[in-house]
């Protein structure tokens, strides 16, 4: 039988898909990972409430993965993650199937016909459409950021997967608008929006470039004025679904339940059962007139506005779910005013965008916003009204992009503008972040990394053009960095090539994919209006965007045969030629990111989670900061039953009132957090931050007396605000907390070699900034608790996260440990930098020497990115904390055991030497091993001076966190050199800081 184009087309495309699929499965994390994915696995396992707005269709499609896992739980993040894997090779499969449909316009001159299905193509053509299809399809299947979603479970490779399906939808539909039962592709596209709204909002970009799809298929005559027509009703569309359908229907629901509720005393929920009532019958009856009345474009628009809804409908997973009280419920949405604050995000705030204050605008005044119901009794009461800021007109302006007032962040605006901080920012300030840090470093530049290449994984690493290509002259970091990956600029210039060959032969076609690259790109920038630091590099927000340049990637090759042309004559000869030279670029693309993305070998992320969990006692409170020592650990104890006994308490969320009523409430074998505080002292309003007043008759404070007085919103803790409002404060830094010594005796939490530092009371300093809800609920929990329950900080904290405990700290692991027990007044080294806390010696011994696994974080084969590379640091830090404390109760023996381990789990070739590394020399040399101790040394001093060379004349503003991890480094190394009475060594690193640390 005669293969036919499609049949080949869809060979092809299986192909294509196979390849990308076992890419992603080969390279695929074998179990959970940094950042959000261990919430999201341990949430799709259970099919709990993750952070907002949630990602329910992502969760319930996750659970079903899940269940290929069996019986066999460590399984679970493997087969999640290659959901990711299997959504990014679908992706990659429409892709080609989308170039295909375009490119098969241009190859057989037919930019103009709507219906092409009934052409075959040539055997010369067909090699050439389905040569730009693989080449497209696999130039993203193999960039840098489209891999990175696809091995991980995060949404994006599901959202992309969406993307991918509505565009070829929409192509499949323009082939089939003349037939009667067409608009059956329309209603399906709405219900995979309507899906993918369960997913990522990103999808929803899609509509202006669906649209004009439309408007040229219905439209004899295109012109401008209906252009832009056919761009304000897709925008609208975009904002009715953004703005009306996904945060509007809930709400008006919620204020519909609270009417009847509160004026007719109908029972809770009765509002909502109304709305859906009322939704229902006003749909029905459009439905029936618009068919009546023979208002076909009408009638498919109500239909496409039901199947939105009814993909929609997977966020009822989200209060159903919360009405369960899972252990990762976050904003406890079990209600309908609780979820839509879900949906809108308010815990987060909000960003100026379009028009707004700037960074140094000063509040005027403030008045009370929408009221916040919660029920009591059988109403609705108002807890609190949100406060609204008001500015003065003249502190505001269109697109405020220097708006973040946060400390430090006016430091950063000045590295990309010319701001001053006392200084009015004017709008060419404004315009000029926006495109040199917005659009130029946190897009453009992502853009380029995905096909130009990449310098190095460092943060805020630039573009590698084929003329910096060189290494000369490269600190180690950057020239010897997996993701130093080099494309010499080929798949843009590939991409340009199918740019300007669609404008020429395709001009509406390429509008739309232009419309469709702008809005997933540059759009989402001016959405985001991003602040001036990131966490880490926000590269896979833009997936789309790179999904629409590799479309012309792919036309890239028809390009490249039409200038063939003259050179080779033969058409099948041509088309082999033109796809065979284009291929080299996705080929060139996987070899140079294969060994950046191959996370096979990784466990770093749930070993890192279960020794930090078994760094603490049972029954254990453990104190987290943020996502990366946090979301694996509840994966570890969601989905393997790692320590289920320990409480993990985000220390940010707990100035939420939703946390704290969790954290009172039992969750499995881990009993409720000990608290005096009742939920109406922490309400949301309520004691959000109580400010310093000081009182010089108060010289400090009984925690104890404190939060009774807190609890009965005492007139000696009451201060006045400006608007009137009256507020709890605290009258001194200054805390102590008498202990039982007999009673914490017989409770045996104290080291033996620690009980003769058992203090009958602690003191502390909480600073004089504001005491936050977070605080206060620590306070409590010290004041309440009577060391009845283990209580630690993770060391992966902020220090200043600590209270101003760090006197009363115990390092047993991966945590500090509080206890009634005092750091000694003088260190064994008198000279060793101030560290927090004091070595419980033989619970770090067992920590760190047995108990603690380090998987493959030995092999130089595995690839850890910088991010892993930093946190792996705090393992060298804590073994080389227990050498010094060896050596400093008399054990050399153990003391070398211990730096025998670190150097053999952790080796420089592996994991690079960090700062840490640096305290391992003076136990190295009192042990006779000095030759070791100066070839780490040198070795580290060398690194440090070639990146301080390096990063100092090379955009310092954007390294400078490279420059002060590398003077770090080097204080650490000049500390050793002392410590070791090695002048020599000590007055050459004096000499490098001289030169590049100079004195201001």
């Amino acid at each position: 039988m005669r293969l036919t184009y499609n049949h080949l087309n869809n060979l092809v495309g299986a192909l294509v898909l196979l390849a990308s699929f076992t890419t992603y499965w080969l390279t695929l994390e074998p179990t959970v990972s940094f950042w959000d994915c261990g919430e999201f696995i341990a949430s799709a396992n259970k099919l709990q409430v993750p952070h907002p707005p949630g990602a329910p269709l992502f969760l319930l499609l996750g659970r079903a993965a899940s269940l290929f896992a069996g019986a066999d739980v460590a399984q679970v993040p493997l087969w999640v993650n290659g959901l990711s894997a299997l959504s990014s090779a679908f992706t990659v499969l429409f892709l080609f199937w989308t170039i295909t449909i375009l490119a098969k316009k241009l190859v057989l001159g037919r930019p103009g016909m709507h219906d092409d299905r009934g052409l075959e193509p040539s055997s010369g053509q067909t090699l050439l459409i389905l040569g730009s299809g693989v080449v497209g399809a696999l130039a993203l299947a193999f960039s840098d950021s489209f891999w990175f979603n696809a091995v991980e479970a995060e949404v994006y490779a599901l959202s992309s997967l969406g993307t991918a399906v509505v565009v070829w939808l929409m192509l499949k539909w323009e082939n089939r608008a003349h037939e009667a039962d067409s608009d059956k592709w329309l209603v399906l596209i709405a219900y995979v929006i309507g899906l993918c709204i369960g997913v990522h909002l990103l999808n929803l970009l899609a509509i202006p470039a669906l649209a004009f799809i439309y408007y040229f298929r219905r439209t004899a005559q295109p012109n401008r004025r209906g252009g832009l027509v056919t761009l304000a009703v897709s925008g609208a569309l975009v904002l009715g679904i953004l703005m009306g359908v996904i945060p509007g229907l809930p709400s008006v629901a919620g204020a519909l339940e609270v009417f009847v509720v509160n004026s007719f005393g109908l029972p809770f929920n009765s509002g909502v059962v109304l709305f859906v009532g009322l939704l229902v019958g006003l749909i029905v009856g459009g439905l029936r007139y618009t068919k009546r009345r023979q208002l076909q474009l009408l009638h498919t628009g109500l239909l496409g506005f039901v199947f939105v809804l009814i993909g929609y409908t997977s966020y009822l997973m989200v209060p159903i779910r919360s009405g369960f009280n899972p252990v990762i419920d976050e904003n406890n949405p079990d209600e309908v005013l609780s979820f839509v604050s879900y949906l809108k995000r308010e815990q987060y705030g909000d960003r100026p965008l379009l028009y707004g204050p700037q960074f140094n605008a000063q509040p005027i005044d403030q008045t009370e916003g929408a009221p916040r119901y919660v029920r009591q009794g059988s109403k609705y009461v108002v807890a609190e009204h949100r406060l609204e800021t008001i500015y003065r007109a003249e502190d505001k302006t269109l697109l405020p992009r220097l708006y973040s007032n946060l400390p430090g962040h006016v430091r950063e605006y000045q590295k990309w503008t010319d701001v001053q901080p006392d200084q009015k920012p004017t709008m060419a300030q404004n315009l000029a972040f926006l495109f040199r840090y917005q659009i130029g470093h946190m897009y453009t530049r992502y853009f380029l990394w995905n096909f130009v290449g990449r310098e190095a994984d460092v943060q805020q690493a630039g573009v590698l053009w084929p003329t910096s290509a060189s290494k000369n002259g490269l600190p180690a970091e950057l020239a010897d960095n997996r993701a130093r990956n080099n494309y010499f600029a080929l798949p843009l210039l590939l991409g340009v090539a199918g740019l300007l060959f669609q404008l020429r032969r395709d001009r509406r076609n390429a509008l739309v994919v232009g419309m469709l690259f702008v809005l997933t790109g540059l759009a989402v920038v001016l959405y985001l209006n991003q602040p001036p630091t990131e966490p880490r590099e926000r590269d896979y927000a833009f997936a789309g965007s790179y999904y629409a340049f590799a479309i012309w990637l792919g036309l890239g090759v028809v390009a490249v045969a039409e200038g063939l042309r003259r050179v080779v004559q033969q058409e099948r000869l041509r088309a082999v030629a033109a796809s065979l030279l284009c291929l080299g670029v996705p080929f060139l693309m996987a070899q140079q990111n294969w060994d950046d993305h191959d996370r096979s070998g990784r466990y770093a992320a749930l070993d890192w989670a279960k020794n930090m969990l078994n760094s603490v006692a049972p029954n254990a409170i453990l104190i987290t900061y943020a996502d990366n020592d946090t979301f694996p650990l509840w994966y570890a104890q969601q989905v393997e039953g790692v320590r289920p006994d320990v409480r993990v308490a985000v220390v940010s969320y707990l100035n939420t009132d939703w946390y704290l009523d969790q954290m009172q409430q039992r969750h499995g074998p881990s009993a409720p957090w000990p608290m005096t505080l009742q939920h109406q002292d922490f309400a949301q309003g309520t004691n959000d931050y109580l400010p310093f007043v000081p009182n010089p008759g108060v010289q400090a404070v009984n925690v104890k007396e404190f939060m009774q007085l807190v609890r009965q919103n005492s007139p000696l803790l009451q201060v006045q605000t400006q608007s009137g409002k009256s507020l709890l404060s605290y009258p001194t830094p200054n805390f102590y907390l008498d202990v039982d010594t007999a009673a914490v005796r017989r409770l045996s939490i104290v080291p033996a070699e620690r009980r003769t530092q058992l203090v009958a009371r602690m003191q502390w300093s909480v600073g004089k900034d504001a005491l936050e809800k977070k605080q206060l609920a620590l306070l409590d929990l010290l004041a309440t608790n009577n060391w009845q329950r283990p209580v630690y900080f993770s060391t992966s904290m902020d220090p200043r996260e600590y209270l101003g405990l760090d006197n009363y700290l115990q390092l047993e692991g991966l945590a500090y440990r509080v206890l009634p027990v005092a750091a000694p007044a003088v260190t064994a080294d008198p000279n060793a930098a101030p560290e927090i806390g004091t070595v419980a010696r033989e619970l770090l011994d067992d920590s760190l020497m047995r108990r603690f696994a380090y998987r493959n974080l030995h092999l130089p084969k595995v690839y850890f990115d910088e991010q892993q590379r930093r946190l792996m640091g705090q393992y060298r830090q804590q073994f080389a904390r227990l050498a010094h404390a060896h050596m400093a109760a008399g054990d050399p023996a153990r003391a070398q055991q211990v730096i025998d381990k670190c150097l053999r789990v952790l080796p420089d070739d592996s994991i690079p030497y960090d700062a840490s590394s640096a305290d391992l020399v003076a136990p190295l040399v009192q042990l006779g091993q000095a030759p070791r101790a100066h070839q780490m040394m040198d070795l580290m001093t060398n690194r440090a001076q070639q990146a301080l060379a390096y990063y100092t004349t090379h955009e310092p503003a954007r390294f400078d966190r490279e420059i002060q991890s590398n003077v770090v480094m080097l204080s650490r190394l000049y500390q050793a050199a002392a410590d070791t009475n090695d002048q020599a060594r000590a007055t050459r690193i004096a000499q490098l800081f001289q030169q590049y640390v100079p004195r201001s």
